[in-house]
This record gives C-alpha cells, structure tokens and sequence, in this order.
C-alpha cells in the first residue's frame, strides 16, 4: 500500500494536536441542563490560569434555555474578602444540539463550547477552545460540572483523562476546593 503525503500530513497533525472526539452527545437535551451546577474542575494550559490557578475556588453556573434554543448562563464566585464575582453571559445555539458559540467584543476572542458528556443529575464536562483573530493556534479549556459540590474520584479521574487527552498538562488540570456561595443579593 502506497502512503501519500496527504495520509502523512493528517496522521502527523492527529499526532501533534492529540485527537480526540469532542463531538456532543448524539441525544443532548437543553432542557434537562437547566438549573444550578458547581463548577468543580477546570483544565487548561493557558497562561492566565497557570498564573491564577493556586488561587481559585468553586463557583456556581446557573443555566437558564431561552426559547430560542440560546443559553443564559450566569456564573458567580465567592472572593476571600467576601464580595461576589458575576459573570453573565448569553451562548449562542449552533446547528449541533450541544454545540454553543459566543464572542467577547472586547478583546475579539471567539469562543466554541461544547457539552461532550453529561448526566443531567450529576455532572457535565464542557470543552471550550478559545479562538483569537491574532492567535494561531486555540486555547484548550475544559470544565466539569456538578450538581453537587461533591464528585466522586471515578468522576474526577474521567475529568483528569479527557483533560490529558485535550493536551492539557496534568499540572494545569484542577479540581478545585470548595468555597462559600454567594447570595442571591450580593
């Protein structure tokens, strides 16, 4: 058999960029999504969190399906000195139930987040590549949801492997401590 430069190019790039299926489940439900997950790991090989990660903790994400298939999704971190950082943000639907996009004008960074494994009682892992119109090359983040602040260590070694094989590096791969919540009023 005959190897063509086409077939060793795509087996190269597989090779080097860590192939991997990050494709939704095939029976995604945005409804069943709905409601309060903490954010217990997160996995990234980005310089901002390399930096910041000793200091992070546990948040919470509510999410809330618009009508037309979008999510509002509001996140909210508890700071050391007791005040409340919130995030809000509208992700947009694609085509693939599962699939979302968004983009930060700001800094004119594109995002494409994907739910890749759910049980929508217990936890979720999204894979988020991060897309600027300068950089070459994506930014990998992956998280993991749960519905309870606690995950069991089967769960979180599911995390660790499919962070490992996104490329992210093992010490960039966090589950993160637990933290107070905010109030609705803060």
């Amino acid at each position: 058999m005959k190897t063509t430069p086409l077939l060793m190019l795509s087996a190269l790039l597989c090779t080097l960029a860590t192939c991997i299926n990050v494709t939704p489940p095939a029976d995604f439900n945005l409804e069943k999504m709905a409601g309060k997950w903490y954010m217990v790991g997160m996995a990234t090989n980005a310089q901002w969190f390399v930096i910041h990660k000793a200091t992070m903790k546990m948040g919470t994400t509510m999410v809330e399906p618009t009508v037309e298939g979008d999510v509002n999704g509001t996140s909210a971190n508890l700071n050391s000195d007791g005040t409340c950082n919130r995030m809000a943000r509208l992700v947009e639907k694609t085509e693939t139930p599962g699939r979302f996009s968004f983009r930060a004008h700001p800094w004119n960074i594109d995002y494409d987040l994907r739910v890749v494994d759910v049980v929508y009682d217990s936890y979720a892992i999204v894979h988020i590549n991060k897309i600027t119109d300068t950089a070459d090359v994506s930014e990998v983040i992956n998280k993991l949801f749960s519905r309870s602040p606690e995950v069991s260590a089967a769960l979180q070694d599911k995390f660790v492997q499919f962070a490992l094989d996104t490329g992210v590096l093992r010490e960039n791969i966090l589950i993160l401590p637990k933290n107070g919540e905010c109030s609705p009023h803060m």
